[in-house]
C-alpha cells in the first residue's frame, strides 16, 4: 500500500482532513451547529451546478457559494437567535432546492455526482495536497489566535458580547472557515464525508473528554485513527474509502459511548460544582461549561 505513489497522497490528505475537520467540527458542535456541515454540503452542490452550467471552475463556484450561504447563515442566526436549528433547516433545504433546478437546466452534464458527493481520496493531485495544507494552516492559526474568545463564545455568546469581546468578527471567521472547509475539500474526500468528519469524532470525544481543550484533542485522535483504519481497510477490502471511514468513525462512537457511559448521579454532581452556570440556562453538559469557564478565567488572570 505505501509502495503506491496514489495512496501516498490519499494518506496524506486523509490526514490533514482528519485534523482540519473536527478541530472545526468542535466549535459547531458544541455550539448545537452540528448540521451546518451539511446545509453548507447543498450550497456547495448548488455552486457546483452553477459552474458547470455557466462554465465556471467547479470549485472556485462552490468556495463562492459556501461563503456566501455561510455568511448568510449566520446573519439570520445573529437576527433569529433562538431559531438556530430553523435556520440551518432552511438554508439546507434552499441549497438542495436550487442545486435541483440548476442541474436540471444543465442538457450538457458538466459533473460527476459521485465525486461531489463521496469525493476520490485516491485520485488526489499534489495541487489539492497544497490547498488542504494551506487551508489546514489557516484553520490551526485561527484557532491559536483566538482560542480564549472562541471558548467563551461557544458557552456563552451573550456573556461574550457583554465582556467585550469581537463576537460577531469572531462569528464571521469561523464561518468563513467552515465555508471554505467544506468546499475545498469537496475533491478530495466528497460533500458527505467532509459534514460527517466534523461531527462524529466530536461526538466520540464528547463522551470521555472532561474539558474543552481535551476534546478538541481527542475528536482530532479520533479522527485520525478513522481515516488510518479507514484507508487500511478499504484498500485491503477493496472498499470505497469515504465510507469506510465515515463507517470507523461511527464505531469509534458507539465504542466510546458503551464503554465510559456516566454513573448515575455523576450529571446532578456536575451541577453542583457549576451552579452559576446552571442559573444561566446552562443546564446541558453542564461539566463542559464549568470547566471552560475555569480554563477561561485562569487564562486571563
Amino acid at each position: 500500500m505505501w509502495e503506491m505513489a496514489f495512496m501516498q497522497r490519499a494518506w496524506l490528505a486523509g490526514l490533514m482532513m482528519a485534523l482540519i475537520c473536527p478541530l472545526i467540527g468542535s466549535f459547531l458542535v458544541l455550539r448545537r451547529q452540528s448540521l451546518i456541515g451539511d446545509g453548507l454540503g447543498h450550497i456547495a452542490f448548488a455552486g457546483v451546478a452553477a459552474g458547470a452550467l455557466w462554465g465556471f471552475s467547479p470549485v472556485l463556484s462552490a468556495a463562492a457559494a459556501c461563503v456566501a450561504g455561510a455568511l448568510g447563515i449566520e446573519r439570520v442566526r445573529f437576527l433569529l437567535k433562538d431559531k438556530g436549528d430553523m435556520v440551518l433547516a432552511i438554508f439546507f433545504y434552499a441549497g438542495m432546492g436550487l442545486a435541483v433546478i440548476l442541474a436540471s437546466m444543465n442538457r450538457d452534464g458538466g459533473f460527476n455526482l459521485s465525486s461531489i458527493l463521496f469525493g476520490s481520496l485516491v485520485m488526489v493531485g499534489r495541487t489539492d495536497l497544497w490547498i488542504v495544507g494551506a487551508l489546514g494552516l489557516a484553520v490551526f492559526a485561527f484557532v491559536v489566535l483566538y482560542y480564549r474568545p472562541l471558548q467563551f463564545i461557544t458557552y456563552d455568546e451573550n456573556g461574550a458580547a457583554v465582556a467585550g469581546l469581537p463576537v460577531a468578527r469572531l462569528n464571521f471567521l469561523l464561518a468563513l472557515l467552515t465555508a471554505l472547509t467544506v468546499a475545498l475539500s469537496m475533491r478530495i474526500v466528497g460533500l458527505l464525508l467532509v459534514s460527517a468528519m466534523m461531527v462524529i469524532p466530536v461526538a466520540a470525544a464528547l463522551q470521555t473528554a472532561r474539558s474543552f481543550a481535551g476534546t478538541i484533542l481527542l475528536a482530532m485522535f479520533y479522527g485520525v485513527v478513522s481515516v488510518a483504519a479507514g484507508l487500511t481497510v478499504s484498500f485491503y477490502a477493496n472498499l470505497a474509502p469515504g465510507g469506510t471511514i465515515v463507517l470507523t468513525a461511527t464505531a469509534l462512537f458507539l465504542l466510546s459511548l458503551l464503554l465510559h457511559r456516566k454513573p448515575a448521579g455523576h450529571e446532578h454532581q456536575y451541577h453542583e460544582e457549576c451552579a452559576e452556570c446552571c442559573q444561566q440556562g446552562h443546564v446541558e453538559d453542564c461539566g463542559h461549561i464549568h470547566h471552560a469557564h475555569e480554563e477561561y478565567r485562569h487564562g486571563n488572570r
